[in-house]
């Protein structure tokens, strides 16, 4: 698995962001949000102009969603997506780069290195931001950025 094991400390902008929401247990549900969403995507596109695709999660509260950050707020919806603006913030990003079944295993070891280095955590959403194009991208080059939210 290649995964930067030295975070570094971001900001995340204040982000409008357009979602399925799942709760329950993330390895199950994350998939889940993602087929639900994923079809409403080119819909999404006639309306709003998608600038990215993040995953946000609250591990403890078992809370995904799978979504698209815009450039505003949707004037419609289609589905049941939903929008909210996400507040951002400060983080400690890792990256890895490779196929998204490696991400349980990659969100697990962040969580380690997070704990055996003592940095504090904020009461906030954590980020999965996948910063290529799974259809045009070698699985084996796919960069996700892991983000942690820090106090």
């Amino acid at each position: 698995m290649k995964l930067t094991e030295t975070p570094e400390i971001v900001t995340w902008p204040d982000t409008h962001y357009v979602f399925v929401e799942k709760t329950g247990p993330i390895p199950k549900n994350a998939p889940l949000a993602w087929q639900e969403f994923v079809p409403w995507v080119p819909q999404l596109k006639t309306t709003s102009t998608v600038t990215g695709f993040l995953g946000l999660y609250k591990m403890n509260a078992e809370l995904y969603r799978a979504g698209a950050s815009v450039t505003a707020e949707p004037a419609h919806l289609p589905g049941n997506l939903r929008h909210e603006r996400f507040p951002g913030g400060r983080y400690a990003r890792f990256v890895l780069i490779g196929p998204f079944s490696e991400l349980p295993e990659a969100t697990t070891r962040v969580g380690q290195i997070i704990s055996e280095r003592k940095i504090p955590l904020r009461d906030a959403y954590h980020i999965e931001h996948y910063a290529n194009d799974p259809n045009s991208t070698p699985e084996e080059n796919l960069i996700t950025e892991i983000l942690f939210p820090v106090a």
